[in-house]
């Protein structure tokens, strides 16, 4: 009669907990790419050492080439980009993006230096702020902060566009944003910010204004649609351009003054108003009839 075998009572198994970010207790699988991640983390800090302190030349390469090798080992890991995330993309072109990370699918992702990333996109004209990561074993993550226009900037007898800190957003194409207001003037990029806030505070005038000069790098001169092909100049005065600018837009409610024949308002005295009225061209003279001096027939 054959011998029966019992088997002893099977465990239960452990269950992993997972914390949303780490699964613990870990799998093998991540605790031999963590192991291989701290000792590359480790040579690398050793790098950096030497390239700090300065050691002799030969320890350095020795220890260069130490680093090329454990990233290598991490590659054969499986520690190699395959996902590339970029978030708060709108007018920086794709292209542009990827020549500033300089990484393809399947490089070493502890190679990657997201320092060095991070300041390479900042260089390019439409991203203000950007924030890179690694997220291992095989994703990158940039976020990206653009610049938002805020007005057409005219300098010999050119436009640019210029964001709301008055930096120039090289490479913009200006007839996109030619709804825009323009700002005139050498340090006009510095101070078109303010402008613009103070003439929202009356929106319906300041949807009139086309143009806004910056005179003697300590006023405004802005430049008002009159209808019909028409312009007023308004001269706001240096100190107090709130106060003349809700002025003027008082009068125009009570007393429709754009619609009036003005070619000037001139704001820049508190307690009064200087009008200038367009010059109206003289009719002209009648042609005389030329003399006949010929002879009767």
């Amino acid at each position: 009669m054959p011998r029966v075998k019992i088997a002893p009572p099977r465990r239960p198994a452990r269950r992993r907990a997972n914390t949303g970010l780490l699964t613990w207790p870990p799998t093998p699988r991540a605790m031999r790419i963590g192991a291989i991640a701290g000792g590359v983390a480790l040579v690398l800090g050793c790098t950096l050492h030497v390239w700090r302190t300065g050691l002799p030349d030969v320890l350095a390469d020795t220890l260069h080439s130490i680093n090329d090798g454990a990233v290598s080992v991490t590659a054969s890991a499986g520690l190699v980009v395959q996902e590339i995330f970029v978030e708060g993309r709108g007018e920086t072109p794709a292209p542009q993006v990827l020549a500033a990370l300089d990484l393809k699918r399947g490089s070493p992702i502890l190679a990657f230096d997201p320092a060095e990333a991070k300041a390479e996109l900042e260089r390019l004209p439409w991203v203000k702020e950007a924030a890179v990561e690694r997220r291992l074993p095989d994703t990158v993550r940039v976020r990206l902060t653009e610049r938002r226009p805020l007005a057409l900037w005219q300098r010999h007898g050119k436009l640019a566009l210029i964001d709301r800190d008055g930096v120039e957003i090289k490479g913009a194409d200006p007839a996109r944003f030619s709804a825009l207001p323009m700002v005139v003037g050498d340090d006009a990029p510095h101070h078109a910010a303010p402008l613009l806030a103070l003439l929202a505070t009356e929106p319906e005038l300041g949807r009139r204004v086309t143009a806004a000069v910056r005179v003697g790098s300590r006023r405004w001169n802005l430049r008002l649609d009159a209808g019909e092909g028409a312009s007023v100049d308004v001269q706001l005065p240096e100190r107090n351009a709130g106060a003349a600018w809700s002025r003027l837009a008082e009068l125009e409610r009570t007393n429709r003054l754009l619609d009036r024949s003005v070619s000037v308002i001139d704001l820049r005295i508190p307690d009064r108003l200087i009008v200038r009225a367009v010059r109206e061209t003289p009719p002209a003279a009648p042609a005389r009839g030329r003399r006949n001096t010929g002879r009767p027939t």
